[in-house]
């Protein structure tokens, strides 16, 4: 079933604004100045942080992949909470719907992995070999970004939940 991404942006909106701290809470983390973010907009992309490019190779892997690390530590936390205290009726169904909605948008989007293959190259080729892991994690972005249409990011935000239920 295709539905186009901006119906999925307006339905699961909580995770692109995530989405959008994740990349922002990094650029904070590491002094890299922003100059504009939309944390949640009608269009497309749906949110987006621009930034200055940093000069070290791990800020820039930091911020490009923050989403991923930030939405699926707030999806964990928020589908804990809703295990924690069984949460059933509306607050469950609410704090579901959360916890996917922010789930899907874990992770960065193709811009992000074009941007961090070529800094990877960048910086690899300034003598930076920590840039090396740029590469694996580009290649695992683009591949999930295609996999997208078959629902991969709402997969993966059920697999959170299901590790959670195993756990809780």
């Amino acid at each position: 079933m295709v539905i186009p991404g901006f119906v999925i942006s307006m339905l699961t909106f909580p995770g692109v604004i995530v989405h959008e701290l994740g990349h922002k809470f990094f650029c904070d983390l590491f002094g890299v100045r922003v100059h504009e973010a939309k944390y949640f907009r009608l269009g497309n992309p749906a949110g987006y942080v621009v930034h200055d490019i940093p000069n070290e190779f791990k800020k820039t892997f930091f911020i490009d992949i923050g989403p991923f690390i930030v939405n699926t530590a707030v999806a964990l936390l928020i589908f804990s909470a809703a295990r924690l205290f069984s949460l059933q009726g509306l607050l469950g169904s609410f704090l579901l719907w959360l916890g996917i909605s922010v789930g899907m948008h874990a992770f960065p989007s193709s811009h992000d992995a074009k941007v961090l293959w070529a800094e990877s190259k960048k910086h690899l080729s300034r003598g930076d070999f920590s840039a090396v892991i740029g590469f694996p994690f580009a290649i695992f972005i683009f591949i999930a970004n295609i996999l997208s249409i078959v629902w991969f990011d709402l997969i993966y935000a059920l697999v959170l939940f299901a590790l959670v239920s195993l756990v809780i």
